[in-house]
């Protein structure tokens, strides 16, 4: 077989040549590269892209040492040479984990030769492990308010701020987390930004992210986030404590988030993307020679939501639609009681619906078809009216019965659901089908599904449907993408 032709290869999505690809690292943009540093096995792999959607496979780029594995972290361009590492010159830094025998410290290691090669720090680690057991995943950033690098580091089920003038030496500032969100499991992989709200530069708040290991109480591992203000020294939630959790994404398939560093002012985007998987089954999937891969990167603003609060969106980033080659447009297309089946086969696309109802209780679309009949598959997403709620069933998508990392049966098939209200009797479902993963982005992106799915070859039709009475589909895109892996 073919490499990048594998059954359930996605086609526009990165995913490792060979091999398990996990959380995304050292996400940073450098002399008009994007560079996409992962876990791959206590080391890190690496990626680079001039456009975020062709990316150019490099060596590994950090590998165990006798501090031990390479585990999560993040980078940034260290313009001034605070660290003293590039001789008055600009050069990337990576701050990561060291993990060995069950002690987690965190190290840094500093590229001049934009991320060729690596050397690692003479001094590490920089912060050494405090006595406990969970302290890992520094993501780190430039502070302007307070002139200072800041990290952000999850420890068990909270976040510990340091500072630095220098990125070698660094003093703790806080800790966030008692009483806040949900402590389903451990915390993870954190982030720190600031986001505009509804675009407008002048308004802007701080975002919180972190992941959440695999529990019981969200079925595996998922991620929240919390929106509030930072000082450079303390960051301060504006939600009570003991409110609900803000869920990142409602699927079960987006895990490690994190934003890219350094994307020119001129840019003015905030471009985060993660890991499609979840530690419920990380690298259980029918896919060889490779495991894992990373979500679409998306764009990141706050919006305000109906009834009060901010929410997080996230939209496609614009340079997908450079991957369009085949564009089919359905006019308006009334559904009542049944599915229509559109003309249209694949299994790598993007497909927009403006959807309006008049008495339907759901109604959708559903991909990833086969042909009717006994154990036909599909995979369905949509809206219920009355209970005012988007979803995603892969209960027929295909394979469905897998061993867990404990050696133990699942079974995969699963319906999501996540609480959206449409204004107006009116819904925008915009859906990237790729082989193997559903992103599904409701409305504006503020609500957001990422869905593995194992289809059998065949299954490649698309369908609208309609239940409980009628819904009215103003439009329907159809594109077809092109393979970012055609020259492979």
């Amino acid at each position: 077989m073919k490499l990048y032709k594998e059954p359930f290869r996605p086609q526009f999505h990165l995913t490792p040549p060979q091999g398990p690809m996990s959380d995304p690292n050292g996400m940073v943009f450098f002399e008009g590269e994007y560079h996409q540093f992962y876990q791959f096995t206590g080391r890190w792999g690496h990626a680079v892209s001039r456009d975020l959607l062709h990316w150019e496979h490099l060596p590994l780029a950090l590998v165990s040492d006798e501090l031990g594995d390479i585990w999560s972290g993040s980078c940034v361009v260290d313009w001034r040479d605070s660290s003293g590492l590039f001789g008055g010159k600009a050069g990337l830094v990576a701050i990561f984990t060291h993990y060995k025998e069950g002690l987690q410290s965190q190290s840094i290691a500093y590229s001049a030769d934009r991320g060729r090669s690596w050397t690692k720090y003479a001094g590490n680690p920089v912060i050494p492990n405090p006595g406990i057991k969970d302290f890992r995943d520094p993501k780190v950033l430039w502070h302007e308010e307070s002139g200072k690098w800041i990290m952000a580091v999850a420890v068990d089920k909270r976040i510990w701020f340091y500072s630095s003038a220098n990125l070698r030496e660094w003093e703790f500032e806080s800790e966030f987390g008692e009483g806040e969100g949900s402590h389903a499991a451990v915390w993870e992989c954190p982030d720190l930004f600031p986001l505009t709200v509804n675009g407008e530069r002048s308004r802007r708040k701080w975002v919180l992210h972190v992941s959440i290991g695999d529990n019981k109480e969200t079925d595996g591992s998922t991620a929240q986030y919390f929106v509030g203000e930072f000082d450079g020294r303390r960051f301060v939630n504006e939600a009570a404590k003991g409110g609900e959790p803000l869920w990142t994404d409602y699927g079960q398939d987006f895990y490690a988030a994190v934003t890219y560093s350094d994307i020119p002012e001129d840019d003015g985007r905030t471009i985060w993307l993660g890991w499609t998987s979840n530690w419920k089954y990380p690298f259980a999937g029918p896919t060889e020679p490779w495991k894992g891969g990373m979500s679409l990167p998306r764009e990141l603003e706050l919006i305000e939501a109906e009834g009060g609060g901010l929410r997080l969106c996230q939209k496609p980033v614009r340079e997908l639609q450079r991957l369009r080659k085949e564009e089919l447009r359905f006019g308006t297309v009334r559904v009542r009681d049944g599915a229509i089946r559109l003309d249209f086969r694949g299994t790598s696309y993007e497909v927009a619906a403006e959807v309006e109802w008049e008495d339907a209780e759901a109604f959708g679309l559903s991909v990833c078809c086969s042909e009717e009949g006994e154990g036909a598959e599909a995979t369905v997403i949509g809206y219920e009216t009355a209970r005012e709620l988007a979803f995603v069933d892969r209960n027929r998508s295909g394979m469905s019965e897998f061993i867990n990392r404990e050696g133990e049966p699942f079974h995969f098939g699963k319906r999501f659901e996540a609480p959206y209200k449409a204004a107006g009797n009116r819904i925008r479902l915009h859906a990237f089908v790729d082989e193997s993963v559903i992103e599904l982005f409701v409305g504006s992106g503020e609500t957001v599904f990422t869905t593995l799915m194992y289809p059998s070859p065949g299954s490649d039709g698309l369908e609208l449907f309609a239940s409980g009475g009628s819904a009215v589909f103003r439009s329907v895109e159809v594109y077809r993408l092109a393979s970012i892996w055609e020259e492979h």
